[in-house]
């Protein structure tokens, strides 16, 4: 069992987040995360952020809480320069950047040591999964939204600007490397 101190030390942003109940929401899907998937903190580390950049060195940690700063910096020159013209609710922001891919560790499965997209994974995409963990943990629809949004499906509905933020802070980190833009070294 994966403890809160163990996510926390993987997670420290998740102390950004001010409204307590949210907090301890944004926690709780981790660790229901954890419980049901073959993934431990550390593999977080170590295993891609993707399956679809080819040896890809960027790990999952790296990419995701790289996504939540951000989309953290991005709120806060959001609001220096454009006041209340376009404000942001920074707790959903952070909570929605947090566990946009929390679904992801339903879509691994370990075999022969090796880790590897999961029968699940093949059907059931990760803003799906993660929106289900996440809404028996008792997490706001604004949030939720944030994690069916921020992947392509989202491009079939209606964005809030929070969820344009997250959206745009992980696929800016992306789709350059998927669509190899990045010159090797």
């Amino acid at each position: 069992m994966v403890t809160d101190a163990e996510i926390l030390e993987i997670w420290p942003e998740i102390e950004w987040i001010d409204n307590e109940d949210l907090r301890a929401q944004t926690l709780a899907t981790w660790r229901l995360a954890f419980a049901r998937s073959p993934l431990t903190p550390s593999d977080l580390n170590q295993m891609p952020f993707t399956l679809h950049v080819p040896n890809c060195s960027v790990s999952f940690l790296a990419h995701k809480r790289l996504v939540v700063h951000l989309a953290m910096e991005s709120a806060k020159k959001i609001e220096a320069f454009m006041g209340t013209a376009m404000p942001l609710d920074r707790d959903t922001l952070i909570a929605g950047a947090i566990l946009a891919d929390v679904g992801k560790l339903l879509e691994y499965e370990r075999v022969d040591g090796e880790l590897r997209q999961s029968l699940r994974g093949q059907y059931l995409r990760h803003p799906f999964t993660g929106v289900g963990l996440a809404q028996e943990c008792g997490v706001p629809d604004a949030v939720c939204h944030i994690i069916a949004t921020h992947a392509g499906e989202g491009n079939l509905v209606k964005r809030t600007p929070e969820a344009y933020v997250v959206h745009h802070a992980d696929f800016m980190t992306y789709e350059p490397l998927v669509k190899g833009l990045v010159p090797s070294a």
